[in-house]
C-alpha cells in the first residue's frame, strides 16, 4: 500500500507546482517605467496603429503584450518589429529608453530626419534595419558602442557623409548594408578587409568582409570592394572646347610667327646701311 501512496503524493506535488507556475506567470507585472517612456515617444511620433495609451503604460504582461509589433522578455520589451506599416515622421530618440531591446526594425516605412545617436545606449542591440525609409543626415560614429551588433541595414535612405570608421570595431557584425544612399568617400578597411578565421589569421581567397553589393548606388563612395577613387572627369563639350581652343590658339601663335618672320625679313633687306656695309665688303672683280 505505500508505493500507490507515494505515488498520489506526488501527483498532488506536481499539480500543486503547475498551479503555481501558471499563477506566477498570469501575475500582472509592474511596468517598466523606461519601456513606457520609450513606447510613448514611439507613439507620439510614428503614431503606429492599434496603440492605446493604456496599452503602451503597460507594455509587457510577463512575455505577453497587446501591442502590434512588441516582444516581452521577462515583463521588458526586447523586440520592436514595425515593417511596412506606412509609419511617417522622426525616429524619437527616447527610444533608447528600451534598455533592453535587441531587435529593431522600422524598415520599408515614411521615416524622416536623422538616425538619433541616442540608439547608441540600447547596449544589448543586436539587429537595426531601418531600411528602405527617407532618413537622412550622416550615420551615427556613436552606433559603435552597440557591440552586440549582427545587423545593420540602412540600405535605400538619404543618407550622406562617409561610413563611419568605428563600426568597423563591431567585431560581430555578420550583415552590413548601405546600398542606395548618399554616401560619400573611402569605404573604412575594417569594413573592406578579408574575413578572419577564428584564429585571427585572415581567410583564404581575396573575399572582402563585406562585399560590394553591401555599398552599391553611393556614387561618391569609393574604396574595396568598389573602383577606386575616380578622377573628376570632364564633359564631351569641355574636352571639345579645349581641342578647339587649344586648335586655334595654335593657328594664332603660328600666324604671329610667320608675320613678324616676314617683318624682320623685309626690314633686313631694304635697310641702306646694311646693303652698303655688304657691298662695301664684297671684292671687286
Amino acid at each position: 500500500m505505500s508505493r500507490p501512496s507515494q505515488h498520489h503524493q506526488h501527483s498532488h506535488l506536481a499539480v500543486a507546482l503547475a498551479a503555481v507556475l501558471l499563477v506566477l506567470l498570469a501575475a500582472p507585472s509592474s511596468a517598466d517605467p523606461n519601456d513606457e517612456a520609450c513606447l510613448s515617444s514611439l507613439q507620439r511620433s510614428l503614431s503606429p496603429r492599434n496603440w492605446t495609451r493604456s496599452a503602451f503604460s503597460a507594455p509587457c504582461d510577463g512575455f505577453i503584450s497587446k501591442l502590434q509589433g512588441v516582444t516581452c522578455n521577462n515583463g521588458r520589451v526586447y523586440k520592436l518589429s514595425l515593417p511596412g506599416l506606412s509609419l511617417a515622421g522622426p525616429i524619437p530618440p527616447e527610444l533608447s529608453n528600451c534598455t533592453n531591446l535587441q531587435s529593431l526594425d522600422l524598415s520599408s516605412n515614411a521615416l524622416s530626419g536623422p538616425i538619433p545617436p541616442e540608439l547608441s545606449k540600447l547596449l544589448n542591440l543586436a539587429v537595426l534595419n531601418l531600411s528602405a525609409n527617407s532618413l537622412s543626415g550622416a550615420i551615427p560614429r556613436e552606433l559603435a558602442a552597440c557591440a552586440y551588433l549582427n545587423v545593420i541595414d540602412l540600405h535605400a535612405n538619404q543618407l550622406s557623409g562617409p561610413i563611419p570608421d568605428e563600426l568597423g570595431l563591431l567585431v560581430r557584425l555578420s550583415a552590413f548594408d548601405v546600398s542606395y544612399n548618399r554616401l560619400s568617400g573611402p569605404i573604412p578597411v575594417l569594413l573592406a578587409n578579408r574575413t578572419t578565421t577564428a584564429g585571427g589569421a585572415l581567410a583564404a581567397g581575396p573575399a572582402a568582409r563585406f562585399n560590394a553589393s553591401s555599398f552599391a548606388g553611393n556614387k561618391d563612395l569609393y574604396g574595396y570592394p568598389l573602383p577606386p577613387m575616380r578622377g573628376h572627369g570632364l564633359s564631351v563639350l569641355a574636352i571639345v572646347g579645349i581641342g578647339l581652343g587649344s586648335g586655334l590658339l595654335s593657328l594664332v601663335l603660328s600666324f604671329s610667327a610667320v608675320c613678324i618672320w616676314l617683318r624682320s625679313t623685309d626690314r633686313t633687306a631694304t635697310t641702306p646701311g646694311e646693303d652698303g656695309k655688304i657691298s662695301h665688303l664684297m671684292p671687286a672683280y
